[in-house]
């Protein structure tokens, strides 16, 4: 649901080129991590994204089995420059997710953290802390993209389709 909403707003896939020229990819790929749970150690991976969900969930499903036993840190390789961070933390509740990414302030895509889901009088509540560089995205665009997100988890039938 998260990639499906970053590639329906300009401003979750602008970025600089290797000019340093701001601009925005046509499509953007979610780059997440797997645990291990031997070594307890996480690697980050990718998959390509595809608006079609049964085969961006078939891709995902195989990237996951194919590197969740890995102990390096990025085991699958050329992860395209056209790729946004989501990472998840199933065993925590939180109400507040910072990630301070040192990088002089030109990192732009934004960073999506997910915690522990809870049930709650009939509904699955899931905290989600999302960050933007406020160079391209704004209190309306992460208005927007709730909003959306909302939209698509409620009529969840519609967008498997």
């Amino acid at each position: 649901m998260i990639a499906t909403i970053v590639n329906q707003y300009k401003e979750f896939r602008m970025d600089t080129n290797t000019d340093g020229k701001l601009g925005y990819w046509e499509e953007v790929n979610p780059s997440y991590t797997v645990f291990n749970k031997n070594s307890e150690t996480f690697s980050s991976i990718w998959t390509n994204y595809n608006r079609i969900f049964s085969q961006f969930y078939d891709s995902c499903t195989n990237d996951i089995n194919g590197y969740s036993k890995s102990t390096s840190l990025k085991p699958k390789p050329n992860e395209p420059s056209n790729s946004f961070t989501i990472s998840s933390l199933p065993w925590v509740n939180f109400t507040g997710f910072n990630i301070n990414v040192f990088n002089e302030g030109s990192y732009l895509p934004p960073i999506f953290t997910i915690g522990k889901f809870i049930e709650i009088d009939n509904k699955i509540l899931m905290p989600l802390s999302i960050q933007v560089h406020h160079a391209v995205c704004d209190g309306f665009h992460m208005g927007r993209f709730i909003q959306s997100l909302q939209d698509i988890s409620t009529n969840y039938k519609e967008w498997l389709l």
